[in-house]
């Protein structure tokens, strides 16, 4: 067989030192990382029309953060109109608009761009993307940015399609239309739906709520955030980090710690299981068959921990009800469950959550690294992997933000925080070394990804305590991969730390074979 001439080949120098795909805190925490690192030639795209990610999308009535507004931010840039201790919806978008000023990343943001290809070139050791629009974008990285609640899962019944109402999904609400009055019906009780139900209580005429599965509710520990303590917390560095670190800690013991070494601690989710369902029966005290219905079977901890002081009581209202029964199919007018039940309704939402890690969504778009790979088909023959949730072999000068195995239970800005600076100081040691090509060895990738399924498969979300449950922290292929199996601090160490003789630094030799084209 005859090789292509080794020939010289000028160099091609791309367009933007990173391209970073997504606006979101994601995309926004890398911008920071890549100022801090000296690095300013970088290009942050989205698809939609502002930034935020998450934030922006989902507007829907009674959105709010679901952990303490101080631990949903960035350490180093307090929140300055947070009026709340569970922020609402519209301050977390404002508050990506702080940061976004804060680091003059404004003019490194091109909006309305979405990214439908990446393909690694390895003649020229760069990452060449094309955008809906056909355009091609050239990078030496690019940094995947895009959450892991980004493609909204639409409920696959019968009918849906000839439904002559209104049907809205809870990432797409439709601000413009009237919800007032109206028989609505809510298709979902996971922790979007738990803010959205009381919300829709107070306006329709009748809301009918069908739930699959019941769900965890906690206590929601909101007051306002009077101006003095702001102030404080803005300023005072020390006690900022000081109560940050008291939220980690607790957030570390009650989620990742009982999650992760449930084997150890078998004892801790019993009991709390069982004052779960006490604390329901309490509060919906008249009406013990209500209570058994909206009490799990599995234990607290195996979907997204959720908190809520209206959401039970809502179901004791008149005009609300609360429907078990399987729903067959939809019709033009309603919606009908097993035995025939029809429930008339004006308004169908679907609060049905998000593709997580599936096959054709996570990426939304094919990414092709060295020979030929392509990484959704790689996840997909070879389970879902990454090292630090940052890298993957195979895949030179490409990082990700939220990967698999990379998000300890928490605050996902805590996150960003930690897998944004693990690629920004890989790209700069490329810099600094003159390196073009910078690609995780297999071997400390392997070792990763086997403590990761070892640990993995020890923790709650893979017990007898998580089944039936659903959760998207567990993927179609029974892996829960979407969640690291660490505490926070791990997370935050290994990201920070990683030895550099975990990479392959490599520089673009000066003469190459000519690329074979077909």
């Amino acid at each position: 067989m005859s090789t292509a001439p080794r020939r010289p080949a000028s160099a091609e120098r791309p367009e933007y030192d990173v391209v970073v795909i997504g606006a979101g805190f994601g995309g926004i925490g890398m911008g920071v990382e890549l100022r801090r690192a000296g690095i300013h030639n970088f290009l942050i795209v989205d698809k939609n029309s502002d930034i935020g990610g998450t934030w922006h999308a989902n507007t829907y009535p009674g959105v709010a953060v679901d952990i303490p507004s101080v631990y949903y931010s960035f350490s180093y840039e307090p929140p300055k109109r947070w009026s709340r201790m569970f922020a609402p919806g519209a301050e977390v978008k404002a508050y990506a608009d702080q940061v976004v000023d804060a680091y003059g990343l404004r003019s490194r943001i091109r909006l309305n761009t979405q990214v439908v290809s990446g393909v690694w070139d390895e003649w020229q050791h760069l990452w060449r993307g094309r955008t809906a629009t056909g355009e091609e974008v050239t990078a030496r990285f690019v940094v995947g940015a895009v959450g892991g609640l980004e493609v909204p899962r639409l409920p696959e019944i019968e009918g849906i399609d000839q439904f002559a109402g209104k049907v809205v999904h809870t990432a797409k609400w439709d601000h413009d239309y009237d919800y007032t009055g109206k028989r609505i019906a809510v298709i979902g009780t996971g922790a979007t739906a738990l803010q959205l139900i009381p919300e829709m209580a107070d306006i329709a005429s009748r809301l009918t709520v069908f739930q699959r599965r019941p769900i965890w509710v906690a206590p929601k520990p909101d007051f306002p955030i009077p101006s003095l303590a702001k102030d404080i917390l803005v300023n005072v560095g020390p006690l900022r980090r000081a109560i940050r670190a008291a939220v980690t800690l607790g957030i570390d013991f009650g989620i990742s710690g009982v999650g992760v070494f449930h084997s150890y601690i078998p004892g801790v989710v019993q009991l709390a299981q069982r004052g779960g369902g006490l604390m329901y029966k309490a509060q919906l005290a008249g009406d013990a068959d209500l209570a058994a219905r909206l009490t799990p079977e599995y234990a607290p901890g195996c979907k997204r921990p959720s908190v809520s002081n209206r959401y039970l009581r809502t179901f004791t209202e008149d005009h609300v009800e609360l429907v078990t029964e399987p729903i067959e199919q939809i019709t033009a007018s309603g919606v009908v469950t097993a035995g025939g039940a029809v429930h008339p309704v004006d308004v169908l939402i679907c609060a049905t959550g998000f593709r997580v890690m599936e096959k054709g969504y996570t990426p939304p778009y094919p990414l092709v690294g060295r020979d030929g790979l392509e990484l959704g088909e790689f996840w997909d023959r070879n389970r879902y992997q990454a090292y630090q949730g940052v890298s993957v072999p195979k895949f030179p000068n490409m990082f990700l933000i939220t990967g698999p195995y990379g998000f300890a239970a928490g605050s996902y800005l805590a996150m960003i925080e930690c897998t944004s600076r693990h690629a920004a100081r890989a790209i700069k040691e490329a810099f600094r070394r003159g390196a073009t090509a910078v690609e995780i060895k297999q071997e400390p990738h392997d070792a990763y990804f086997r403590k990761c399924r070892e640990r993995g498969a020890q923790t709650m979300w893979l017990s007898e305590a998580c089944a039936d449950s659903n959760t998207y922290y567990v993927n179609y292929q029974g892996d829960p991969a979407p969640i690291r199996p660490s505490t926070h601090l791990e997370m935050w160490w290994g990201n920070k730390h990683f030895p550099f003789s975990h990479y392959s630094f490599t520089e673009r030799p000066a003469t190459v074979a000519a690329p074979q084209r077909a």
